[in-house]
């Protein structure tokens, strides 16, 4: 893994069993991420893509191969030393929002790096600055049953950047929202990744999604069966204008 690498997935395997049977959801993967790209992982339901996002992110153990995230190879990490990593390291965005229902909008953007002691104003500033940023200064205050689809997936973002992850995973973050909603996500998203200078790794069945990417990895049957680069993404001017 090289200086400039983010994420190293190296003959990354997993297999499940059931009884006297086995599955293999993923079959010797390898690749690279850059510092600071975006990059789509794509390919149809059973193609493997949601376990790796796992994998990747540390939420799950491969069978074989291994995983190096920021210079650390964390598939051999204990469950506190992964613990330690999400809360450092990196952000999520789920498809389900996964908002705390009895907290408000600030709380929950609050959570991640409340649990690290840092002085609760310092959080507070933080979580206000990002609420704002992703259109929701006044809703601060209100509870997600309070909050659509669109303002709640808002809430999660902010939450996945209050601690500047240096990699952000996101499980088809506008698969639960209507067209024009999931467009406005999509823009916050790519705006907070160049603001940031945080890697964006997008589980997606949304191929104009993927092709906003820098990278479209595409999976079937537990392979990696292509792996392109462009870089002729252009300026998000609809973020800009919704974080101005």
């Amino acid at each position: 893994m090289t200086n400039s690498q983010i994420l190293a997935v190296n003959n990354l395997t997993k297999t499940f069993k059931s009884g006297d049977h086995s599955l293999t959801v993923l079959n010797n993967v390898t690749f690279s991420i850059e510092k600071g790209l975006t990059c789509a992982i794509v390919g149809p339901s059973g193609s493997g893509k949601t376990t790796l996002l796992g994998l990747c992110a540390g939420l799950d153990k491969p069978s074989s191969g291994n995983v190096v995230l920021n210079g650390q190879e964390i598939s051999s990490y204990s469950e506190s030393q992964l613990s330690k990593i999400r809360n450092e390291q990196i952000g999520f965005v789920f498809q389900s929002f996964q908002l705390i229902p009895t907290l408000t909008a600030l709380e929950n953007v609050m959570v991640p790096i409340e649990l690290r002691g840092v002085p609760y104003h310092e959080v507070e500033s933080r979580a206000l600055t990002l609420l704002t940023n992703v259109g929701l200064g006044e809703r601060t205050h209100h509870y997600p049953n309070q909050l659509s689809g669109g303002e709640q997936q808002r809430v999660g973002i902010a939450r996945a950047f209050i601690h500047k992850p240096a990699v952000l995973f996101a499980d088809e973050p506008t698969g639960n929202l209507d067209g024009e909603t999931g467009s406005q996500i999509e823009h916050l998203l790519f705006e907070l990744n160049r603001d940031q200078g945080t890697t964006l790794i997008i589980v997606t069945h949304d191929r104009d999604l993927a092709a906003k990417c820098d990278r479209v990895i595409e999976m079937k049957n537990g392979h990696v069966i292509s792996d392109e680069m462009s870089f002729n993404r252009q300026p998000d001017t609809a973020a800009a204008e919704l974080l101005s």
